[in-house]
């Protein structure tokens, strides 16, 4: 018997509505009932322009979450909020997407993965980029052997001038850091993930205020550099227990070339793979070495539309992985070891050391 979820949303801003209620609103099996911001004419907008008939506004969290008819929560806050309102609505009896990253601290995250646990409902994170179709097509590629032992990688979430002044996001008390945890979760996350390699020993980490503190530099880019309290570039080496090496770079103005938000290099025995310029497979057949583009469906759509196909593939998977009692594509264990590895690099640019890892700080 089919059914249809209800849904609440809860954070109403930019992420909300320029993500997770468009899509949404798409699947036929998922109802926009219930909307809840700070600020109510955020949450009445949103409702106006989404909701089902009869849709509910809140600017208190906790009724929304009193309401027994919700049956899935989507968690579309600041940083800073993500364990508190995941773990409330878990407790709450709902299945909970939360935007990525999955909190502020690990700590944080830990804590969400054992109440999600302990209540038996189903917890996610938005890392869309998964569901872009190169990515997909690179995971089966990965999966079929054609790369042998992934045996190093590079993460890429490089901007040359690409801050977002507006907002929490230079906040460091919300947000938690600056582009390592804005964009470069989500470059490291889809790494670990065509890697299925989730087992990290050792993390040594950099990062930098430096074109955020130029006043000229400021001033050209929009910003204040008094309130950029978050680093403009983090980089990191990751070295995993079987000996693979992860270069993990990310940044929001940086001086290069080349840039590109959520993009993946692998070198594996057997051949590697990139994603600059579309996809490409490398190797060597015959004596000879190759370089394959890959052609996918599609090729030469917009980014935007790109994004938004993958964001629609993303939540409809998600809604029938509760429907149909399946686990999340993007399964809590994976998202927390990425926000393990994340704050062991700002460990060690902070310290000046690497960070190792116990067996009791990996996913269980």
């Amino acid at each position: 018997m089919s059914k249809t979820l209800k849904l609440g949303i809860i954070g109403c801003g930019g992420i909300a509505v320029n993500k997770h209620l468009p899509a949404l609103s798409k699947i036929t099996t998922a109802e926009l009932a219930a909307f809840c911001d700070v600020f109510q004419g955020s949450a009445q907008k949103a409702a106006d322009q989404y909701g089902a008939p009869g849709s509910a506004v809140y600017t208190d969290y906790r009724e929304l979450l009193a309401d027994p008819s919700i049956d899935v929560v989507h968690v579309c806050t600041s940083n800073d909020n993500h364990a508190e309102l995941s773990i409330a609505a878990l407790r709450a009896g709902k299945h909970v997407m939360c935007e990525k990253p999955m909190a502020r601290t690990a700590a944080e995250a830990a804590q969400m993965l054992e109440v999600a646990r302990q209540t038996g409902k189903k917890l996610t994170i938005g890392y869309n980029n998964r569901f872009r179709a190169d990515s997909q097509q690179l995971f089966t590629i990965c999966r079929n052997g054609s790369l042998g032992d992934i045996y190093f990688a590079k993460a890429h979430a490089v901007r040359r001038r690409g801050v977002p002044a507006r907002g929490v996001f230079l906040d460091k008390e919300k947000q938690g850091g600056g582009p390592l945890i804005d964009i470069g979760t989500h470059a490291l996350d889809l790494t670990l993930w065509l890697m299925d390699n989730y087992k990290p020993r050792m993390v040594v980490g950099t990062a930098y205020h430096r074109l955020s503190q130029m006043e000229e530099t400021a001033r050209s880019g929009g910003w204040d550099p008094s309130l950029f309290t978050v680093e403009d570039s983090a980089f990191g080496m990751i070295v995993m227990e079987n000996g693979a090496t992860v270069m993990l770079e990310s940044s929001w103005a940086l001086n290069i070339r080349q840039e590109g938000a959520a993009k993946v290099t692998l070198c594996g025995s057997k051949g590697g793979a990139d994603m600059w310029d579309g996809l490409w497979i490398n190797g060597e057949s015959e004596g000879r070495l190759y370089d394959q583009h890959i052609h996918l469906d599609g090729a030469g759509t917009p980014f935007s539309q790109v994004r938004s196909k993958a964001i629609e593939l993303e939540m409809k998977l998600w809604i029938d992985s509760i429907l149909s009692d399946r686990e999340p594509a993007v399964k809590p264990e994976q998202a927390l070891v990425v926000s393990q590895i994340l704050e062991a690099v700002y460990e060690s640019a902070e310290t000046g050391k690497a960070v190792y890892f116990n067996e009791g700080e990996r996913m269980g």
